[in-house]
């Protein structure tokens, strides 16, 4: 079963930068379309990013310029460098996997994904 281990999550105040790390130890990440996810109080899972494993990128138009997502194919390691954080950033953050092609206008939509981390807490705030 593959799973994830997140980790970079914190308190960081407006205009701040943080970047978040996922890994799984014994997968190979590069084998998958990554995603990366978040969910803030009361609010539905909405998706921020996705990497496909030929590097294809795409963005939620909410965090375009602003976030960027990499992967280290050595580390095996998937990454969501976040700049000039705002409040309406708060949110608990995850990556997720598919094992299989997600369709080109869903890469942002959870039910695509089959593998899910626990998330990782980010607030934004002064």
């Amino acid at each position: 079963q593959l799973q994830f281990v997140e980790s970079g999550g914190g308190l960081v105040r407006p205009g701040g930068s943080l970047t978040l790390s996922c890994t799984s130890p014994g997968f190979t990440l590069d084998y998958y379309w990554i995603g990366w996810f978040r969910q803030a109080p009361g609010k539905e899972r909405e998706g921020v990013s996705f990497m496909k494993n030929n590097g294809n990128i795409v963005y939620a138009d909410s965090v375009k310029g602003r976030f960027a997502i990499s992967r280290d194919n050595i580390e095996n390691t998937v990454y969501l460098q976040m700049n000039s954080l705002r409040p309406e950033d708060t949110a608990v953050y995850y990556c997720a996997a598919a094992s299989l092609p997600v369709l080109p206008d869903r890469v942002l939509v959870e039910d695509q994904y089959d593998y899910w981390g626990q998330g990782t807490q980010v607030t934004v705030s002064s």
